[in-house]
């Protein structure tokens, strides 16, 4: 799990790093050829707007990815509790539906722009979160049953990791958006117009 998360991060700073060593040379190569031919420096701006859109689309396709895992631990734990017989079927079919439900209201990114789609999400996701940890540690097997811990684990450590792949977003997108309001009119030579839009933050959204 940690190689996975070193990995992950690994390819966010490279990417990012790239796409700012891009930007430097772009900007150098402006200043220094003057009389460069604007197909010349289309061509650069092309390169340098689709490596930024791989690594704004890379960041969220890693963060979702870590959430739907999040998720589907949260169905096995809810299966173990379920075969142990410990607790309430009913109460656990209410869970399970809810946790079923986490995909089809989670934001995305045309939506997140929206504060209220984040923040009913967080509380959706938070609350099970919490209920589903607090039934499991008191199950009567808790101490020695692996897979419950393991599970627990692993629930509580994805959600911990949401703030950071969402500063990640924000850091890559940020980037993004800046090239995007410093280039926008040569950029419509190479882009349709409706693409060339500012992306939204999870840091602007939730202030």
């Amino acid at each position: 799990m940690l190689e996975i998360i070193f990995m992950n991060y690994k390819y966010y700073f490279v990417s990012l790093f790239i796409a700012s060593v891009s930007l430097s040379i772009l900007s150098c190569e402006t200043k220094k050829h003057s009389n460069t031919t604007a197909f010349t420096r289309v061509d650069s701006l092309t390169e340098v707007y689709l490596s930024l859109q791989d690594s704004v689309l890379n960041a969220w396709n890693v963060m979702i990815k870590d959430d739907n895992q999040k998720i589907t631990t949260m169905i096995g734990l809810m299966h173990e509790l379920k075969v142990s017989g410990q607790f309430s079927l009913e109460e656990l079919q209410s869970l399970e539906q809810r946790v079923e439900q986490l995909k089809r209201i989670r934001y995305t990114p045309q939506t997140m722009h929206n504060v209220d789609v984040i923040e009913e999400y967080d509380f959706a996701s938070s609350s099970l979160v919490t209920e589903l940890i607090a039934m499991a540690e008191s199950h009567t097997a808790f101490s020695y049953n692996k897979i419950l811990q393991n599970q627990v684990e692993g629930i509580r450590a994805a959600d911990l990791r949401v703030e950071n792949f969402r500063m990640e977003y924000d850091a890559i997108t940020l980037t993004y958006n800046s090239f995007i309001e410093t280039h926008l009119e040569l950029l419509k030579e190479i882009a349709d117009t409706e693409t060339l839009d500012k992306k939204p933050l999870f840091q602007i959204v939730s202030e």
